[in-house]
């Protein structure tokens, strides 16, 4: 008998696989991130495209020189890191100092990824890591907005933009309040299609909504994305903003201006969605996008702050695997807990 038959290879489930791994995931994201990216820099020009390049560089270079150091083969070519790099930039405002921002990816890679292991350990979203030091460490650059669609937006950067390390910043062209920090600071309202089509003022990744949903749902489409995240965050928001603006529509938005101002749509579709941070099991997802979605809710509402996707997604990635001991299902021919 051909000693070929008589090979037997024994190896653990699942034995089904997609043809599909990390690498090509992650690629995928970036594809999904370009238009969002291209949108920034159209509408905050040669500033938005130096702020996003700088985190991208930053974040690729930072893993490198750690996988160096560690003398562990690299893995800057898994696009984790670029992935990392791009959302942080977009969670920047347009004059942010460049330097700040090179400091965010540095931050988001080492403290944020490496710390807990790297890829797959991490606990938090790196790029939220990163933006929550810069918020903690610079929140006067990080709340100072500038205008979008500028006439001289692709020759000229901000000011800001150039400041020397650890100078102060010299401000020009300052907008007014974003969407949320109007609405809730001086009761002023904005039209929805302008946030939908992202005519308004904010971090780069906080205009365009529909673009970023449909990024979205390219990846959803082709599985690449829990699609239950978004819909579970979302579905939270709306029966919120809708209970309540019935209440008071003066004092509480609606359900379209919530959904479509600051990062709800890219927090909730590229960042509480990263594989790594989220829950695995059913019922655990569901839990995790819904108690986001609340505190996002909350946060902007009754909190001290315009915005709280970030503090709801970190919070949320704190209890996904307390999510997942819950939710943890039942192991097939056995009992429930506690049963006889």
């Amino acid at each position: 008998m051909d000693s070929k038959f008589l090979k037997i290879d024994i190896s653990s489930s699942p034995h089904v696989k997609r043809p599909v791994d990390v690498k090509k995931i992650m690629r995928n994201v970036v594809f999904a991130l370009l238009p969002v990216s291209a949108f920034a820099v159209y509408a905050f020009g040669i500033s938005a495209l130096t702020l996003i390049v700088t985190t991208t560089f930053f974040s690729v270079v930072t893993e490198y020189v750690i996988d160096l150091i560690e003398k562990k083969e690299s893995t800057v070519g898994d696009y984790s890191a670029v992935i990392t790099g791009l959302l942080l930039g977009l969670t920047l405002p347009p004059g942010f100092p460049i330097w700040m921002a090179a400091l965010g990816g540095i931050v988001s890679i080492a403290l944020g990824k490496y710390l807990f292991g790297g890829l797959g350990f991490n606990v938090y979203n790196p790029a939220l890591v990163g933006r929550g030091f810069l918020q903690a460490a610079f929140p006067v650059s990080i709340s100072t907005w500038h205008p979008s669609f500028q006439a001289d937006r692709f020759t000229s950067f901000f000011s800001s933009n150039l400041a020397f390390p650890f100078a102060k910043p010299t401000v020009d062209s300052v907008s007014g309040a974003t969407p949320l920090a109007a609405f809730k600071f001086e009761q002023k309202s904005t039209e929805v299609a302008n946030l939908i089509f992202g005519q308004t003022d904010g971090s780069l990744g906080e205009t365009g909504g529909l673009l970023i949903l449909l990024c979205g749902m390219y990846l959803a489409v082709r599985k690449m994305l829990d699609w239950r995240i978004p819909a579970g965050i979302f579905a939270a928001v709306i029966l919120l903003s809708v209970i309540f603006n019935l209440i008071n529509p003066e004092k509480y938005p609606s359900a379209m201006f919530m959904l479509f101002s600051g990062g709800l749509m890219i927090g909730a579709v590229f960042m509480a969605t990263d594989m790594v941070t989220s829950p695995v099991t059913s019922l655990g997802t569901w839990l995790y996008a819904i108690m986001i979605g609340i505190l996002i809710y909350v946060i902007r509402v009754w909190g001290g702050l315009p915005e709280g996707v970030m503090f709801a997604i970190l919070l949320g990635n704190s209890l996904a695997p307390i999510f997942n001991i819950l939710t943890k299902p039942r192991v097939y021919g056995t009992k429930k807990a506690g049963a006889k």
